[in-house]
């Protein structure tokens, strides 16, 4: 066969069952040709690959014949598949001049998804350590005479057929490789075969995580690329409709398929919380106002969207609940749910779309308090609101938490839900009252219940709760009780301003617990600890310890933020700071909680205590303080940081 001989059907049907009777030494050739930089997976691959494309095609040259003796002298197909293996392998990159060429990198393998490929361990990785370093040409040479048997001369000529540079000095080079006989025999064996390949999967959260960022990446842009080219760059416009590049995300933005929960649901269910709010509001059935919200959330483009810390506003992944639709005071609102989060949507009611807003908020784990309200409308000058009740709900009172003595005022709620404007509690400036609700539950659902809620500027109001002193007998500790008592409104009046320092953050709980009380030196008389904990939707708290005088404003002691301290998974709590009395004299004051039997400090001052409070004559100068409480039943615990004390 010469030269200008090519391959006809029957000549590629032959040389297709040489490719797979000698697939395993040809996967071989490849993976030990291949440069070891490329890593076991990628050799792997693009060893098969070769293999695979060495296959030739109907009218492909049939190239020079072998030498005559050369052990594959008879069979001119396997010297044909044989050099477009090494081809291959010689230059992954393709041929001087190619894309990958240029650049210096070889093609990209075939893709694996999820897995990782390598051949058996043994002997082909042992001979990839010893050929490592050595040219390609080199390792080919190895290959071809120590492995495939073929003579030098054949060696030379198959080498410079594919495109080596110096083939008889690779095969020189090849033949001086310090390769012991146990290595060769390994490699011979059937185990070591560079075609057979274990698999194992990569990291496989690693890679659920970024597939599914990816997928909501790509479904949240195409949603946008829609809404902007159907709907133009203007995004106040009143047609804002919720469309999406993938079936799912539509079905979530579909104002059809917004989940409505009954009017009775509440009554006749154990989870009372905003998963039992049935949809109300005049315009509940506004198809066109609920797209423009549900368009308005996936792609809200310039307008101004609140989130409280640690919410996020991205489009729901499926159909949120619709807890209202209506319209307040020359405004249309409309809330929804998805999941842990409560969305409200408003816009100006003259149909244009214009004044859009959107507030996005965490409602994490609420309850028949924690999900009894939320604020649907506010005034322009801040001073009142409008507020949806929860359908379990019975009255609902306005009262000032600055007067202990306020019996409160009714406040109107209308069939929907909605009650009548109520003042809030103010922004800045004075503090002159701390308007608030005191709510009263159906007992329908529960006994009947009272609790109090304020509004600290977020979409969800706060629940407030007082926890008493202990009563010094071997009681259970107390639990938080509704701010409703005369022991909790004294309490709650003597700090209610302090809430304002809460504003912006995203709570769902304050409770002020009186934990200590002692007798001041100098005449002070006495005092109450208490600390006031701020619970997060998330869990963790902030916390602040306070000294409540008989007279004058409570002085702030110890704070701490992100804390389980002062809750039902941190009730073990001591602080103390420095304090001047009356008579101008410096003290240390501490004090524990119940289980605390004894206190000491040292640094600035050293003393101790065994009781739960401790006071101690100041007499150096200002220094850090470390205090030590020992409790009942064993163990310790440090004081909180605070003023001229420090924590452990």
């Amino acid at each position: 066969m010469s030269t200008s001989q090519r391959f006809g059907p029957d000549g590629v049907e032959h040389a297709e069952a040489v490719l797979v009777e000698q697939y395993p030494r040809l996967v071989r050739l490849a993976y030990l040709t291949l440069p070891d930089s490329l890593g076991r997976h990628t050799r792997v691959l693009l060893a098969h690959k070769a293999v695979q494309r060495a296959l030739p095609r109907s009218g492909t040259p049939a190239g020079p014949a072998p030498a005559q003796g050369a052990t594959d002298g008879s069979d001119r197909h396997l010297a044909l598949v044989r050099s477009r293996v090494l081809r291959a392998a010689l230059a992954p990159a393709g041929p001087a001049g190619t894309t990958w060429a240029r650049i210096g990198r070889p093609p990209v393998p075939p893709f694996v998804w999820g897995l990782r490929l390598w051949p058996p361990a043994g002997g082909i990785d042992e001979a990839a350590q010893t050929l490592s370093g050595a040219p390609a040409p080199v390792r080919a040479a190895f290959v071809l005479l120590r492995l495939d048997d073929l003579a030098e001369d054949g060696a030379v000529r198959l080498l410079g057929g594919a495109g080596a540079t110096d083939p008889a000095g690779a095969v020189r080079d090849a033949l001086a490789l310090p390769v012991g006989e146990d290595l060769l025999r390994a490699l011979r064996r059937p185990e070591f075969d560079a075609s057979v390949v274990s698999a194992r999967p990569t990291d496989l959260l690693r890679r659920r995580r970024r597939a599914r960022a990816c997928w909501a990446g790509l479904a949240t842009l195409a949603l946008a690329l829609s809404v902007l080219s159907v709907h133009g760059s203007d995004p106040g416009g009143p047609d804002v409709r919720p469309t999406a590049g993938s079936a799912a995300a539509s079905r979530a933005l579909d104002p059809a398929r917004l989940q409505r929960v009954s009017a009775e649901a509440w009554s006749d269910t154990a989870r009372v919380d905003f998963t039992a709010w049935p949809a109300r509001g005049g315009r509940a059935g506004d198809r066109d106002l609920l797209a423009r919200a549900l368009g308005t959330w996936a792609a809200p483009g310039t307008i101004p969207v609140a989130t409280t810390p640690g919410t996020t506003a991205e489009p729901p992944a499926q159909p949120p609940q619709l807890l209202y639709a209506g319209e307040l005071d020359g405004r249309a609102v409309v809330l929804l749910r998805d999941g842990d989060r409560v969305v409200r949507y408003g816009e100006t009611t003259n149909g244009s779309g214009a004044g859009r807003t959107l507030d996005v908020t965490r409602t994490d784990d609420a309850g028949v308090t924690t999900a009894a309200a939320l604020t649907l409308w506010r005034a322009p000058d801040g001073a009142s609101a409008r507020y949806l009740l929860a359908p379990w709900i019975a009255t609902a009172a306005a009262r000032d938490l600055l007067r202990a003595g306020d019996t409160g005022r009714a406040l109107a709620v209308a069939a929907d839900g909605v009650t009548a404007p109520a003042a809030v509690p103010p922004a800045g400036g004075s503090c002159a009252s701390w308007p608030v609700l005191e709510l009263t539950s159906s007992t329908r659902i529960v006994e009947k219940h009272s609790f109090v809620l304020t509004d600290l500027g977020a979409l969800s109001p706060v629940h407030l709760t007082y926890t008493p002193l202990p009563d010094g007998t071997a009681a259970p500790a107390r639990q938080p009780r509704e701010a409703t008592g005369p022991e909790a409104r004294a309490a709650w009046a003597r700090q209610a301003c302090r809430l304002g320092e809460l504003r912006g953050g995203a709570y769902r709980a304050v409770n002020v617990w009186d934990f200590a009380a002692a007798q001041l030196p100098d005449g002070a008389g006495r005092a109450v600890w208490s600390c006031t904990r701020a619970s997060g939707w998330a869990g963790p708290g902030d916390v602040t310890v306070r000294l409540r005088l008989e007279a004058g404003t409570p002085q702030d002691v110890a704070r701490a933020r992100s804390t389980a301290a002062c809750g039902r998974f941190g009730q073990h709590l001591l602080a103390g700071f420095r304090w001047r009395s009356p008579a101008g004299r410096w003290y240390l004051l501490a004090a524990g909680s119940r289980q605390v039997s004894a206190i000491a400090a040292t640094g600035a001052v050293a003393a101790g205590a065994a009781e739960r409070t401790l006071v101690a004559p100041w007499s150096g100068p200002d220094g850090p303080v470390s205090l030590t409480g020992t409790l009942v039943g064993g163990g310790a615990v440090t004081g909180l940081d605070g003023a001229g004390g420090g924590r452990d």
